[in-house]
């Protein structure tokens, strides 16, 4: 089975390659991702512009675009015969409302469109802790394992998001939830010559029990199944 593999860290990122780690396990992975850094794009896309792809070695190649770009270059010319999309790991969650501005989660959003599933992967992070690829491409395999046994259901994809745990602490529970629905804090500051808004504190974000956000921040995996409309 061949996978294409992207992201919106960029194609030099630790996290890519955790993935790229877990889909061996499984098949072929060919990894088409941004040139740099893409996060927070959301869904954009190059319409009026030529993209650029770039070899960087033997199935790895860098789009000098977004990642939806990356999806739709990759199985228009690089691996259209990919039978899933794997995007991330994300250096940072994917929660709730998080999943409207993701470029990780845009990507395979971008595949489902096109008729090809797609597992989008992030990993929570605290403040001051470093992440632990190696034990994320662990805890991924299994949840690959599970997900890919499953039909492929028009219009479905897989958001899956790590949490922060200690070195040492044991294998999280995986739980099977949905997106909280609550926005992102805002908070707003007036200057001199301009008006500024930023996100509040994400740690502070508000969760709904059972939810994605409360399921990830309480230390236990979380995985949504999301349709689209």
């Amino acid at each position: 089975m061949k996978f294409l593999l992207t992201n919106d860290d960029g194609i030099d990122a630790a996290g890519l390659e955790a993935l790229r780690s877990a889909a061996l396990t499984f098949g072929e992975p060919v990894v088409v991702a941004p040139a740099g850094p893409q996060s927070g794009v959301s869904h954009a896309v190059t319409w009026h512009d030529g993209v650029r792809i770039e070899p960087r070695g033997e199935q790895r190649y860098a789009i000098h675009g977004t990642p939806a770009d990356c999806v739709r270059l990759g199985l228009l010319k690089v691996v259209p015969e990919a039978k899933w999309i794997l995007s991330g790991i994300n250096h940072g969650a994917n929660l709730g409302a998080d999943v409207h501005y993701s470029g990780t989660v845009a990507a395979v959003r971008e595949a489902v469109l096109h008729g090809w599933p797609g597992i989008a992967v992030s990993h929570y992070r605290k403040s001051k802790v470093e992440f632990d690829w190696v034990r994320a491409a662990k805890w991924v395999t299994p949840i690959l394992a599970d997900i890919l046994a499953r039909p492929v259901e028009p219009g479905l994809f897989y958001n899956v998001n790590l949490p922060n745990l200690p070195a040492g602490a044991e294998t999280p529970e995986i739980v099977w939830c949905q997106l909280d629905p609550n926005p992102l804090p805002l908070n707003y500051r007036h200057e001199e010559e301009s008006d500024l808004y930023f996100a509040g504190d994400y740690q502070l974000r508000h969760r709904m029990p059972g939810a994605d956000v409360d399921v990830c921040f309480s230390g236990r995996i979380a995985v949504t199944a999301v349709r689209l409309l």
